[in-house]
């Protein structure tokens, strides 16, 4: 189980908003809280500019964190992050102590490649829409991808992906799936663009028309 992140934070006592305000105020800190595993949960405090330096790398969301706690490493990934709605800054973060031989749930961000050269946008003039940006997984640290690709490349107009279109790597499970194919949801599809839509209408209700003219023609003769 590899860490590529460290995060140091110290234990602390003090709760409440008032308590937190304090933190990000006049110290530069944020609250946060680990829970899980065996212990009980601890409150701790983080040097809001390392978090937000960790946070600009897409892996943080979906790597073992060593949580360096009052010089006690703990491995944690993150679960929620807490941001102001209008400042960049973080309220709050928690995260989960993970076990290396116990299997974790979590969110992973989907890539999605070859988007550029997909068959429905270069011979249909389609346009991608996406449905989903992450996915929930389940499987042992050791095996926590950073992310999961969503090839797009033979994705034709009118088609759909779901969750099941994806190659989730060995060891890797979907969550949704777990719980039947009826929760297998569409994550992409390759739709037509509104002007084809419009012209397809248009060109239904010219044959519509035609077939109405047809019908009334031979009913006077």
């Amino acid at each position: 189980m590899s860490t590529d992140f460290t995060l140091h934070a110290k234990g602390r006592e003090d709760t409440g908003k008032g308590a937190s305000r304090r933190l990000r105020r006049l110290a530069g800190e944020i609250p946060a809280i680990v829970y899980g595993g065996k212990e009980d949960p601890a409150k701790l405090t983080l040097v809001h500019k390392d978090v937000m330096k960790a946070l600009e790398n897409e892996a943080f969301y979906s790597h073992i964190v060593a949580l360096d706690i009052d010089g006690k490493s703990e491995d944690v990934i993150l679960k929620d992050v807490q941001r102001h709605p209008a400042k960049a800054i973080i309220l709050h973060m928690d995260f989960l102590r993970v076990d290396k031989n116990t299997k974790l749930q979590t969110k992973v961000p989907l890539h999605f490649i070859n988007e550029d050269s997909c068959v429905g946008v270069k011979m249909g003039g389609g346009l991608i829409a996406h449905s989903m940006t992450e996915l929930d997984i389940s499987c042992l640290p050791k095996d926590l991808p950073e992310y999961l690709e969503v090839d797009m490349a033979d994705v034709e107009i009118g088609q759909t992906l779901h969750i099941s279109d994806i190659k989730l790597p060995k060891g890797v499970e979907s969550v949704a799936l777990s719980h039947g194919a009826d929760h297998d949801l569409p994550i992409a599809a390759v739709n037509k663009p509104k002007a084809k839509i419009e012209e397809d209408e248009a060109a239904a209700d010219d044959a519509g028309e035609s077939a109405d003219d047809s019908a009334e023609e031979a009913s006077e003769d």
